[in-house]
């Protein structure tokens, strides 16, 4: 039986899906990649945006795209500093 992702996971999953596509990710791909509904999709964006974490561009035909902020750049290497570290003791 699969845990239940909790916050951070699904922050890191967004980012790193923004990492790995690169600049002007569009929403569909995060929202497929991060296994998330519209609605949560939507909720998560807002909160990355408002703390910095990713920037919002509109295209000249007006469709959202996203990219990673340096903020979000230093989010995902430090959770990876910190997820190898509690799984070096045992504690994943």
């Amino acid at each position: 039986m699969n845990k239940k992702r909790d916050k951070l996971e699904i922050i890191h999953s967004i980012l790193k899906t923004l990492q790995e596509k690169g600049e002007h990710t569009k929403p569909t791909h995060i929202l497929y990649k991060s296994n998330l509904s519209h609605q949560m999709l939507t909720e998560y964006l807002t909160e990355l945006i408002k703390g910095k974490f990713i920037e919002e561009i509109t295209t000249n035909d007006r469709k959202k795209h996203y990219r990673l902020t340096e903020k979000g750049f230093s989010y995902l290497k430090d959770y990876d500093s910190i997820k190898a570290f509690l799984e070096s003791y045992g504690l994943n």
